[in-house]
């Protein structure tokens, strides 16, 4: 019940907080309506994994695409590892995140690359879709088709969004070196239409993988890629059979 009153005290609550320092305390707009650790003032206590990634991942001039951007922890940490000669696009379907990853975006960019933000959702063909807007936090968002995650605890209001594929952001955009997936079950929806993207520019990725296990891994054997659990230190990664819940896929 204490749960369910903080997440209800949570809607609409907007917070200017600071990356960590490692990431030169870049000034962005959290809300806890996207999950109850917003409430917290330390952002690397947070969501620590999602630093370590762009920490490890993420160069000097890189093109990322964050996939389910939420409210841009990964984002905005990329495009200052990135840097002023890097791009970081932004992929957020609910549009009340977008428009705060729009006003993160408009504050200081001094020494990181530019994050442009797409109000659209990631699926396996060019369409109009059903969003839920998940009851619990924003974080658990999710396609109707794609079934969610039980984190989301029910529906508060359901909408039309629309869906494009990776390989139609591919002809539009610059081509990432470095893609993050987090669309709450629609994983192989998304990997499914950028087919292209995988055989051809052959990024890096780190996808969350709640359903289609299989299917999303014999997509990444099919075009040449390594997989490894994401949520272990690099010193200690190895090749994986079964997919974990954070899959990092390298390409050979």
């Amino acid at each position: 019940m204490l749960r369910t009153l903080a997440e209800r005290v949570s809607r609409g609550v907007v917070f200017r907080r600071r990356l960590p320092k490692r990431f030169g305390r870049l000034p962005i707009f959290v809300t806890p309506d996207a999950g109850l650790r917003f409430w917290r003032s330390n952002l690397e206590v947070a969501d620590s994994q999602l630093f370590d990634w762009a920490s490890e991942f993420v160069h000097t001039g890189d093109v990322v695409w964050d996939i389910g951007a939420n409210v841009g922890l990964f984002a905005f940490s990329s495009a200052v590892r990135a840097g002023s000669s890097g791009r970081v696009y932004a992929v957020e379907a609910d549009l009340w995140l977008a428009t705060l990853l729009r006003r993160s975006a408009s504050l200081t960019d001094q020494g990181r690359a530019p994050v442009e933000i797409l109000p659209v959702a990631i699926s396996d063909k060019i369409d109009l879709a059903r969003f839920r807007i998940a009851a619990r936090g924003r974080c658990a968002n999710f396609l109707e088709d794609a079934g969610g995650s039980s984190q989301a605890g029910g529906t508060r209001e359901t909408g039309w969004v629309a869906t494009v594929t990776l390989d139609w952001l591919l002809d539009r955009l610059p081509p990432p070196r470095v893609v993050k997936i987090d669309v709450e079950g629609a994983e192989y929806l998304a990997l499914k239409g950028g087919e292209r993207l995988l055989s051809q520019v052959r990024p890096l990725v780190i996808c969350e993988v709640l359903n289609e296990q299989k299917r999303v891994k014999d997509l990444f054997v099919r075009h040449g890629y390594d997989l490894f659990n994401a949520g272990v230190p690099d010193s200690r990664r190895k090749p994986v059979e079964e997919l974990p819940f954070n899959v990092l896929a390298r390409p050979r």
